[in-house]
């Protein structure tokens, strides 16, 4: 989160340091023996929506098994709101901690009003994040300044937690630590990090002989990482390392190891040119500093996820929260060709559309079974129940079911291996089986596709179902 919306149109940095090679690192905070073998991961978040018409600042989860693609939990809706303070929270941070429970800190802010002062933060406990009790908010400090976006590591040096969260000292922006056994009682506050230039929204990557700080320099709006080899307040580098370029304004870097190999994600939140909308790196070797930007046909962020935290569980972790707050009922469908575009409706036309957008439930859709074969599939619209994706003359458009056999026809299509990619979905037409649902100049319709189809056309008749 940030008063500053600098526009980036340079590098983003982040840490490198170390021997070649891959290095293993645990990720932030986690103990030394885990549950068990990790097999996912789960991410907190908050929502506001593109325009900010629809937000929610309870925390979100959702869960995924390759980090990557995610399924938000509880229809994608809150599963708690803090009951205190601002009755709102932004930048959750989720850890598990040395007894494999979790704790939930997060910001006291309900909305985008960064000019009042707050010196607490939200606190939760947790035993497998399907409920959450002892809620409190900690008072961190007495300075007439903000406490944002809170985080904490495992310090066994000191037997202690660290939190670390963003303030302003009284000559700049910087990282002040609190420590704590149990999140209740903490220390006196002390400056853990000061580059001498404002920062914001910290985030630790702990283990191997190195320990990684990756922050915002709102000097120039580009996310960098630091060094240290202790936990120490004060030991971390400034960092001035190389990562990849994005336009527009960045923020809230997430540093993710996959639980099973030597590679690593970066995760920086934008709010600018658009709101709401995840960039993600990919390293082989963090230590390299060698960093390459993903496509938005590598990874789907949860709908209107803003400022997350991501932690690796077990995959009986990642059921068990499946089983508790459920998949959400409805799908959004990602273009093939066209990645950061989504089928959608707008004045009842069919076309894909780059998101973020409002009302951003245009692109929601319940895929019903099929009104004509139960064995295919109606894409019914979540935000006007009872409309349906059909073509008319070949033209797809939203429009009320009126119970005929014609519109049950023309609303129903089967799914098959994608014509681009298997790995992917396209879907035929029931009462035209030679014709395929495909994009036109970003416009829906039905055309005559097959496997020998030109290339491009079978790449618009490829679609991915997400969420």
């Amino acid at each position: 989160m940030t008063t500053r919306r600098e526009l980036l149109t340079g590098l983003l940095s982040a840490a490198t340091v170390g021997a070649a090679g891959g290095l293993t690192l645990a990720a932030a905070g986690s103990p030394a023996a885990a549950a068990g073998p990790f097999g996912g991961y789960v991410m907190g978040y908050f929502t506001e929506s593109p325009n900010r018409l629809a937000n929610n600042y309870g925390l979100h989860l959702a869960v995924s098994t390759d980090g990557l693609n995610w399924t938000p939990l509880n229809q994608n809706n809150p599963v708690v709101t803090p009951t205190a303070g601002t009755g709102g929270l932004r930048d959750p941070f989720i850890l598990r901690k040395q007894d494999d429970t979790f704790a939930v800190v997060a910001t006291d802010l309900n909305g985008t009003d960064f000019t009042q002062p707050n010196q607490y933060i939200h606190v939760w406990d947790s035993v497998d994040l399907r409920s959450f009790t002892g809620y409190r908010r900690v008072r961190m400090h007495t300075m007439n300044t903000h406490t944002w976006a809170p985080e904490a590591f495992w310090d066994a040096s000191r037997g202690q937690y660290g939190i670390i969260y963003s303030a302003h000292n009284g000559t700049r922006d910087v990282f002040m630590v609190n420590y704590t056994t149990d999140f209740v009682t903490v220390s006196a506050p002390q400056v853990f990090f000061d580059p001498g230039f404002n920062v914001l929204d910290a985030t630790m990557h702990l283990g191997g002989g190195t320990n990684y700080l990756y922050y915002k320099n709102l000097s120039n709006g580009r996310l960098y990482g630091a060094r240290s080899s202790s936990l120490n307040p004060g030991s971390f580098n400034s960092g001035t390392y190389t990562a990849g370029v994005v336009n527009g304004g960045i923020e809230a870097p997430i540093v993710v190891k996959a639980y099973d190999r030597n590679e690593w994600w970066l995760w920086g939140d934008s709010f600018s040119p658009v709101n709401g909308e995840f960039y993600v790196w990919r390293s082989g070797n963090v230590n390299t500093d060698s960093w390459s930007a993903l496509t938005k046909a590598q990874y789907t962020q949860p709908l209107n996820a803003k400022h997350a935290t991501i932690a690796p569980i077990t995959a009986t972790e990642r059921t068990n929260l499946l089983s508790r707050w459920g998949a959400p009922t409805w799908n959004r469908i990602k273009s093939y060709n066209y990645p950061d575009h989504l089928i959608r409706h707008s004045s009842n036309a069919g076309r894909i559309d780059p998101y973020p957008f409002d009302p951003y439930a245009d692109a929601q859709w319940r895929l019903r079974p099929g009104l004509a074969d139960s064995a295919g599939v109606s894409f019914e619209s979540v935000n006007f129940p009872g409309r349906y994706l059909r073509h008319s003359n070949y033209v797809i458009g939203l429009a009320a079911n009126d119970g005929s056999a014609l519109f049950a026809g023309d609303a129903t299509f089967h799914r098959t291996a994608g014509l681009a990619d298997a790995n992917w979905t396209s879907w035929r037409s029931h009462n035209f089986p030679t014709r395929y649902l495909r994009h036109a100049g970003f416009v829906l319709r039905i055309d005559v596709l097959s496997s020998s189809s030109p290339a491009s056309d079978r790449a618009d008749a490829t679609f991915q179902i997400g969420y």
